[in-house]
């Protein structure tokens, strides 16, 4: 359980900017791990496999769910994805603290299976803030849009269920924020 210290899920409905803020946050603070997700989902622009995911086919990613291979994994929009274990649990042993950047459901499942973990929402500012940056991605169409933006409102209710909440307004301030919880989560009293 005194290693569950060290894991931090950072969550928050499609188009927050989660990826931005803790790209910021390692930039700042290299000390910390960022776990690489693997996801089913075809590559966007310059992401690489093994630096922003570990792109699998199907049959791949349910393979490595029969053999328990990962820690988390959830079906998002047609897509798997899903945390390794060999992501997460040498590094907790190690001391080292781990961010997860997962969607709402896996965060649910990483507080099942890690119950000393600290789960961070990343909120929008505003809903018209989120349709903006969904829509400035260039990436989705109209229907993909909706359905986020859809989905956004029932993670966004599902947010009580985390230990903190951070607005991503500015990324640097967002950023230190988590960074902050982060230092106080690892100072308290096991």
């Amino acid at each position: 359980m005194n290693e569950e210290k060290y894991l931090f899920v950072v969550s928050g409905p499609s188009g927050t900017g989660k990826d931005t803020v803790v790209h910021a946050l390692l930039e700042q603070h290299p000390e910390l791990h960022k776990t690489v997700s693997a996801t089913t989902r075809a590559r966007r622009g310059e992401e690489q496999d093994g630096r922003d995911y570990h792109f699998l086919t199907v049959p791949q990613f349910e393979a490595q769910i029969a053999q328990e291979g990962l820690v988390e994994h959830a079906c998002y929009c047609g897509n798997y994805y899903g945390t390794l274990k060999s992501e997460v649990e040498p590094f907790i042993q190690a001391g080292t603290p781990v961010i997860l950047v997962i969607e709402v459901q896996g965060a649910g499942n990483i507080k099942r299976l890690y119950p000393g973990a600290t789960t961070v929402f990343l909120m929008p500012p505003t809903m018209e803030e989120l349709e903006r940056r969904l829509r400035s991605r260039g990436t989705d169409s109209e229907q993909a849009i909706q359905n986020r933006l859809r989905r956004a409102e029932a993670e966004i209710a599902l947010s009580a269920d985390y230990d903190e909440h951070v607005v991503n307004d500015v990324v640097e301030t967002c950023a230190a924020e988590i960074y902050d919880i982060i230092r106080e989560k690892l100072a308290a009293p096991q």
